[in-house]
């Protein structure tokens, strides 16, 4: 089976509803280093809360809507009421791969085996995702009053090992996806149509059995695996039975 066009990653994501200490219901507010990021709005209501160098903002979500952000903007979901998302990564499998850093405060992001603890889903798996969310937006709050650019340092030393996972990943994603195109372009300069006779249609179930996520549960469509060590990162989403969030 073909991976998906372009080499991008495509979940469906219910957004968490439990509340937060600040009063605000969703997800766990946490940075990509690698890849961008989109959101389709299916259904509800909500908000992206926003923190790069530009400073904070908090863009609106309603179905319809198409909101994406680049590498180094730390995002938090909230959920209004039933916010419903298709997600599109950019580089599949280097978010799942440890491309997401959690913001955490700064004790525990200068403490390798302190995030791993933090960052991992263990025990029952509704409250464990209520626990890191907690933690990460003790340090959300604080980011927005200052430190940002110690953040992105704390973020390179805790992933800084996976750099090499992650480039492989590219190569026989992203890369091999846009080089294919090239080859293809090539051809039809030289009037050679013979790769349009091996057109295909391939086809994703949707997955029956959601995974607890960073901002809400997961149904991934995930494409063939790629050929690439397995990553040292921590395990930042947990592949167990659903269960409802009760907060």
């Amino acid at each position: 089976m073909t991976p998906f066009p372009g080499g991008v990653g495509i979940s469906g994501v219910t957004v968490y509803d439990g509340r937060a200490a600040d009063g605000r219901c969703g997800g766990t507010p946490h940075m990509h280093l690698v890849c961008s990021e989109a959101y389709v709005v299916t259904g509800g209501a909500g908000s992206v809360q926003t923190l790069a160098a530009t400073g904070f903002a908090e863009t609106p979500l309603r179905p319809g809507d198409v909101v994406w952000f680049t590498p180094g903007t730390i995002h938090r979901l909230v959920n209004a009421g039933g916010l419903r998302l298709v997600v599109l990564m950019q580089n599949s499998g280097l978010p799942e791969a440890g491309d997401a850093v959690f913001t955490f405060p700064a004790p525990v992001l200068a403490d390798p085996e302190a995030y791993r603890a933090a960052a991992t889903l263990t025990g029952d798996p509704a409250a464990a995702v209520r626990r890191r969310r907690d933690l990460a937006v003790e340090g959300f709050l604080a980011l927005r009053e200052g430190g940002l650019r110690e953040f992105h340092a704390a973020a390179h030393r805790l992933k800084r090992e996976l750099l090499d996972d992650w480039r492989a990943r590219w190569r026989d994603g992203p890369l091999a996806a846009a080089l294919t195109t090239g080859r293809q372009l090539e051809r039809l300069r030289a009037g050679d149509l013979s790769y349009l006779r091996r057109g295909e249609v391939s086809r994703r179930e949707r997955p029956e059995r959601p995974l607890f996520g960073m901002c809400g549960l997961l149904h991934p469509y995930t494409g063939p695996a790629l050929p690439t060590r397995s990553p040292r990162g921590p395990a930042e989403s947990s592949p167990v039975p659903p269960t409802k969030e009760t907060s």
